[in-house]
């Protein structure tokens, strides 16, 4: 049984991004699994950000900015005021899209599907640093 574990810096800037951390996990797999089977679990550390397993390059990550726009949107509604005029919706973000996830790994490989990717979902323009915890229990 082993534990690995290392914290992936990034800066999103002061925009709303989804950032494919795919390639990420697979380097640090290539270091951690060493061809072994386990999971690797990610998890931001941030109130306001989140991680989703979703399509990239076809539009995908700009309609789920689409739709969180839709859900919650930027204005003066929220209750959590501090920071840019619509902020608290940030704060509600990691409800619908979830700070955690968990991967399969066989082999020392992701098992995602053929067009499936690992994203970091940051609506938060008031914060361009992030970090991402990458585990593998394996």
């Amino acid at each position: 049984m082993a534990f690995t574990t290392t914290v992936l810096t990034l800066t999103t800037g002061t925009t709303e991004t989804v950032t494919d951390l795919t390639s990420a996990c697979t380097d640090f797999l290539g270091r951690a699994a060493q061809g072994g089977d386990g999971l690797l679990n990610l998890f931001v550390p941030h109130a306001t950000a989140g991680l989703a397993i979703l399509e990239t390059g076809a539009g995908s990550d700009t309609d789920l900015l689409s739709a969180l726009h839709h859900l919650l949107p930027a204005d003066d509604r929220w209750q959590h005021r501090h920071g840019s005029p619509g902020h608290g919706r940030d704060h509600v973000l990691p409800a619908l899209v979830p700070p955690h996830a968990t991967v399969p790994v066989i082999g020392g490989r992701l098992e995602l599907g053929t067009w499936q990717s690992i994203c970091l979902v940051d609506t938060n323009r008031d914060n361009p640093e992030r970090q991402v915890r990458l585990s593998f229990l394996g």
